[in-house]
C-alpha cells in the first residue's frame, strides 16, 4: 500500500465554484460576490462538521483529535485549520487528511474533514526462523492484530528482530518486509517479516599484548563468555556478542585487581574481520605494579573491638591487595561470616562500612575502614504476600524472625531457604521487603512468595517379574486434612496446610496389584517442626489364576500377599545446629505365601517383619529440585529384635540344624546400616544458571544376629542399570548404576540380592530452564559401585565404573523424569555379551539412589 505525501489543504466552496488554499500558497483566490483578502483574515463560527472517509475509526474521535467543534470561532485564513490537520496526521491512522469549507452562511462556516485510512494489520508471519525462534520473537514484538500498519511499525519491528539475533551472535542478520492484502479481514494487510540470519560470527582468535604477569591462557579462562573457536568446546559456543565481550573486559580487570594489580588498565581493544563470519580480537593491557596490604585500620566501631573485627576480616599485612576479597569480608562472604552480617545479625540494620585508601606507596596500600554502626532495630510486624493457596500459618511457622527480636539478616536468609525447601514456591521469586520506622527503632518485614504447582501425578510403566507393570501415583504435597469435610474446600482436594497425602496403585492385571497410602503431618501439634507419618499398603502377586472358581478356592492359584504399615516421628534438632533432623519409627510387614517360590527360599507359609528404624540427617541444601549449594548427609539404621537370642536368654532352645526356612523366617531377624552423603558446589557466579558439581557417596550393610540362621532374605541390595519394577516386596533396595544391564551387578545373583553395597558418583549439572513449571538441567557423570555376597568381602576400591551424560526434567504434575546414556568402563565376567553403552529412563527424585 502506498501512503501519500502529507498535503495540508483548505478548500472553500462558494456556490458553483471551489477555491483551494494550500499552506505556503502565495496566490489570492476569489469568491463569488467578493474577494478574500489574505492580508485581513476574517473570523467565522463553525456551524457544522462532517467527517468523510472514516470506515474503521470513530467519527467523534476524529473530531476530538482535530480539536474542532461546533460553535468554535476560527479565523480564515488562519493556523487553527492547519494545526487540526497536523494533529490528525500525527495519530498515524491516516494516509491523507484534508479539511474543506463546504459552505459559508454569513459569518458561519460548515466544514468537512476527509480522511484516507491506513490499512490495519491482519496476520504477521515471520519467515526464515525456527518455530521456537518465532515464538520468542512474537513475545518481544509489540504487534497485535488490528494495529495500524505504517513505516514506524515496520521499522521498529525489524530492528527488534535484528537485535534479537545480533545478541545471539548473528551479526549479519537482515530483515525485510512484504505486504499483501489479508483475505480474512477487510482493510487489512498480511505483513510478512523475512529474516536472513546469516552465519554466526565466531571468534577465531583472541590476542593479548602488554601482559607479562598473567599468561594468555589464564586471561582467556577469565573471559567466561567470549571464547575462541575450538573443536572440543561444548558448553560455551565461541560466538562474538558485543555485550558479553564488554562484560568479559571487566572480568579481565577484576582478575588483575584480584591478583594485586590495582592500576591495571585496558588500553585498547580492536575487532577485525578475518572472514565474513569470523573475527579476531586484539586486547592491549597495561598491568602496572603489584600491590600488597600494609595497615588496615577501623574507625567508628563502638559495638565490637578492633580485634574481633580483625579476626573476621582475616587479612594480614603483606597479603596481596585484593579489593574483591576485602569487599567479600566486609559485605558478603559466601564461605563464612563477614563484618556486615556480624552487625546486621545483631540488629544494626543501617550499618555501613566504607573502605578508603589512605596511603598508596610504591607497592603497598594502607586502608581505613570507616564504619557507621547506627542503632539497633527490632522487628515489628511480619506479613506474608503472594500466597494464593498455602495458608499463612504454614509460612509463618517456617519464618525464623519474630516480632520483638533484633533484626537478623542471617535468619532472614535462612527463612528463604526453609520456604524454598517446602517446594510450594518459586525460589527465584522470593523477596523480602523491609520497612523501617526510625522513630520507634523497628523494621517491618514483608515476605513475598509466588506459588508454584507442587502436586504430582505419576503415570509410568516398567518391567518386572517378566511382565509389564503399570503404575499410577497421586501425591498432594500441600494437603489439608482439617478441611476435608469443609464445603467448598475441594478443588480438587482440600489444600493449604502443608500436609502430604500420597496414593499409589501398581498393577499388571491378575498377576500383580499393589496399593499404598501415606500421610505426613510436618508440624504435629502445630507449634514445633515435629513430623508424623503413617502409611499402609497391600500387594498381591500371583500366577494369574483367579482366587475363586464357582465360589470355591482355586487349587491352581499360587500367590504372595504382603500387608504392611508403618508409623514414624521426626524432629528438628538445635544442636550441633538446626540443620539436623532425627527420625524414628516402627514398620510391620506380613508375608503370606501360597506355593509361591519366585522370590523366597520357602514357598508356603507366613513371615513377619517387625522393624525399628532410625535416621540422623543433616540437610543444608539450597533447593529441593536443583540445589546449588549445601549438603545432605544421612545415617540410617533399621533392625528387628533378636528373637532367638532373647528366647535363649529366657531358657528356650532351638534346633537350628533342623530348622526349615519357614521356621527361620517366621519372624525375620536382621540389622541394616546405611550411610549416604551428597555435596553440592556452585562452580560459577550467576543469578540463575550455575554449573553445579554434585559429589555423592553411599554404603549399605545387612547383618544377622545368629550365624546359625544366617542372613535374612529381606532388605537386601540390588545394583545395576535403571530398574523400573514398581514392585513392593521384601524391603529390597534397587540402586542404579548407569551403563550396565538392569541388576547385573548384584552378587551373588539378582534373585538373592546382596548384603553389602558401595556407590560413588560425581555429576556436573547445568540448568537449561529454571522455570518452576518445567525445570530442566543437563548433566555429565562418572559413577562407580559394587555389591558383595558377604560383608567380610567388602572392598570399597574394587568397583565397577561408568560415565555418560543425561537430562533431567522436573514437571510439578509428574515429578522428575530422567534420560541418560551410560558407557560402562569395566567388563563383567559373568556377562561377556553386555552392551558397552546403554540408554536409561528413570522416574522419581531419588530413583535408584542408595
Amino acid at each position: 500500500m502506498k501512503i501519500s505525501t502529507l498535503s495540508f489543504c483548505l478548500v472553500f466552496l462558494f456556490a458553483q465554484e471551489i477555491f483551494l488554499f494550500q499552506e505556503n500558497s502565495a496566490a489570492a483566490q476569489g469568491t463569488i460576490g467578493g474577494t478574500i483578502d489574505y492580508a485581513n483574515p476574517l473570523p467565522y463560527t463553525i456551524a457544522g462538521i462532517t467527517v468523510m472517509g472514516a470506515q474503521f475509526n470513530d467519527v467523534q474521535a476524529i473530531k476530538l483529535f482535530a480539536g474542532l467543534k461546533e460553535g468554535d470561532e476560527v479565523t480564515i485564513p488562519g493556523d487553527r485549520i492547519a494545526k487540526a490537520i497536523r494533529t490528525l496526521w500525527n495519530q498515524d491512522l491516516f494516509a491523507n487528511v484534508e479539511i474543506y469549507a463546504a459552505e459559508f452562511r454569513g459569518t458561519d462556516v460548515f466544514l468537512v474533514i476527509r480522511v484516507e485510512e491506513l490499512a490495519r494489520l491482519g496476520s504477521w508471519p515471520i519467515r526464515g526462523v525456527r518455530r521456537s525462534e518465532e515464538s520468542s520473537l512474537r513475545e518481544k514484538l509489540d504487534i497485535r492484530t488490528g494495529k495500524i500498519v505504517n513505516e514506524n511499525l515496520k521499522r521498529t519491528s525489524s530492528t527488534i528482530i535484528k537485535k534479537h539475533f545480533v545478541e545471539k551472535g548473528f551479526y549479519n542478520t537482515t530483515v525485510r518486509t512484504e505486504e499483501k492484502p489479508d483475505k480474512n479481514m477487510e482493510n487489512a494487510v498480511e505483513l510478512t517479516f523475512i529474516v536472513d540470519k546469516g552465519d554466526k560470527v565466531k571468534v577465531e582468535e583472541i590476542a593479548f599484548a602488554g601482559n607479562e604477569q598473567l599468561t594468555d591462557k589464564r586471561l582467556k579462562r577469565t573471559m567466561k563468555n567470549t571464547k575462541e573457536m575450538r573443536w572440543y568446546r561444548i558448553f560455551k559456543a565461541s560466538r562474538y556478542i558485543e555485550k558479553e565481550f564488554e562484560e568479559d573486559k571487566d572480568k579481565l580487570l577484576a582478575r588483575y585487581n584480584k591478583e594485586g594489580f590495582r592500576n591495571a588498565k585496558l588500553i585498547a581493544d580492536t575487532l577485525s574481520h578475518v572472514a565474513a563470519n569470523r573475527v579476531k580480537l586484539d586486547i592491549a593491557l597495561s598491568e602496572g605494579h603489584k600491590f600488597y596490604f600494609r595497615h588496615i585500620n577501623f574507625t567508628g566501631n563502638v559495638k565490637y573491638r578492633t580485634g574481633q573485627l580483625d579476626s573476621i576480616l582475616s587479612i594480614q599485612r603483606g597479603d596481596v591487595y585484593n579489593l574483591e576479597l576485602l569487599e567479600n569480608r566486609l559485605y558478603f562472604n559466601p564461605n563464612g561470616r563477614d563484618i556486615t552480617s556480624l552487625y546486621q545479625d545483631d540488629g544494626y540494620l543501617r550499618f555501613q562500612v566504607y573502605p578508603f585508601e589512605t596511603l598508596v606507596g610504591e607497592d603497598s596500600i594502607d586502608v581505613e575502614l570507616r564504619m557507621s554502626e547506627g542503632k539497633q532495630f527490632r522487628i515489628g510486624r511480619i506479613t506474608i504476600s503472594g500466597n494464593t493457596k498455602t495458608n499463612d500459618h504454614v509460612i509463618y511457622r517456617e519464618v525464623r524472625t519474630r516480632p520483638g527480636d533484633l533484626f537478623n539478616r542471617s535468619e532472614i536468609m535462612r527463612t528463604q531457604r526453609e520456604l524454598a525447601a517446602l517446594g510450594y514456591f518459586n525460589p527465584e521469586a522470593f523477596n523480602v521487603i523491609p520497612v523501617e520506622h526510625p522513630e520507634t527503632g523497628t523494621v517491618d518485614l514483608e515476605y513475598v512468595v509466588e506459588e508454584k504447582p507442587s502436586d504430582q501425578i505419576e503415570l509410568s510403566g516398567g518391567w518386572g517379574g517378566g511382565r509389564v507393570v503399570g503404575s499410577l501415583g497421586l501425591t498432594f504435597n500441600n494437603f489439608s486434612l482439617r478441611n476435608i469435610f469443609k464445603k467448598g474446600a475441594w478443588s480438587p482436594l482440600p489444600s493449604g496446610d502443608g500436609q502430604r497425602l500420597s496414593l499409589r496403585a501398581v498393577t499388571n492385571g491378575l498377576y500383580y496389584q499393589s496399593y499404598q497410602l501415606s500421610f505426613t503431618e510436618p508440624w504435629l501439634g502445630g507449634k514445633k517442626p515435629n513430623s508424623f507419618t503413617v502409611s499402609a499398603y497391600r500387594s498381591v502377586q500371583s500366577n494369574g489364576r483367579k482366587k475363586f472358581i464357582d465360589g470355591e478356592l482355586n487349587p491352581d492359584r499360587q500367590s504372595l500377599i504382603i500387608t504392611g504399615s508403618s508409623v514414624s516421628f521426626g524432629k528438628r534438632l538445635q544442636k550441633p545446629d538446626d540443620y539436623f533432623l532425627v527420625f524414628g519409627g516402627l514398620s510391620y510387614q506380613h508375608f503370606d505365601l501360597n506355593r509361591f517360590g519366585s522370590f523366597f527360599s520357602f514357598t508356603d507359609g507366613v513371615s513377619n517383619n517387625l522393624a525399628f528404624n532410625g535416621t540422623l540427617e543433616r540437610n543444608s541444601t539450597s533447593d529441593p529440585i536443583y540445589p546449588t549449594s549445601g549438603s545432605k548427609v544421612t545415617f540410617t539404621t533399621k533392625f528387628t529384635l533378636p528373637y532367638r537370642a532373647l528366647g535363649e536368654a529366657l531358657g528356650n532352645t532351638y534346633d537350628y540344624e533342623n530348622f526349615t526356612d519357614q521356621e527361620k523366617y517366621r519372624w525375620v531377624e536382621y540389622h541394616k546400616w546405611k550411610f549416604t552423603a551428597n555435596w553440592y558446589t556452585k562452580l560459577n557466579k550467576h543469578k540463575t544458571h550455575n554449573f553445579v558439581l554434585n559429589t555423592n557417596v553411599g554404603f549399605g550393610f545387612l547383618g544377622s544376629y545368629q550365624p546359625e540362621i544366617g542372613l535374612a532374605p529381606f532388605e537386601r541390595f540390588y545394583l545395576g542399570g535403571v530398574f523400573l519394577s514398581g514392585f513392593l516386596l521384601d524391603g529390597r533396595e534397587i540402586v542404579n548404576l548407569r551403563g550396565y544391564d538392569d541388576l547385573a551387578l548384584t552378587f551373588p545373583s539378582d534373585r538373592v540380592g546382596s548384603p553389602a553395597i558401595a556407590k560413588y558418583g560425581i555429576e556436573l549439572r547445568y540448568p537449561l530452564s529454571t522455570n518452576p513449571n518445567a525445570s530442566i538441567y543437563a548433566l555429565t557423570f562418572l559413577e562407580a559401585g559394587k555389591t558383595w555376597p558377604r560383608v567380610r568381602e567388602f572392598n570399597p576400591f574394587n568397583v565397577y565404573r561408568s560415565a555418560g551424560a543425561g537430562l533431567r526434567i522436573f514437571l510439578p504434575m509428574f515429578g522428575m523424569l530422567g534420560f541418560d546414556y551410560g558407557w560402562r568402563l569395566d567388563d563383567v565376567q559373568s556377562l561377556p555379551n553386555m552392551a558397552r553403552g546403554q540408554f536409561h529412563f528413570s522416574i522419581g527424585m531419588n530413583m535408584g539412589e542408595l
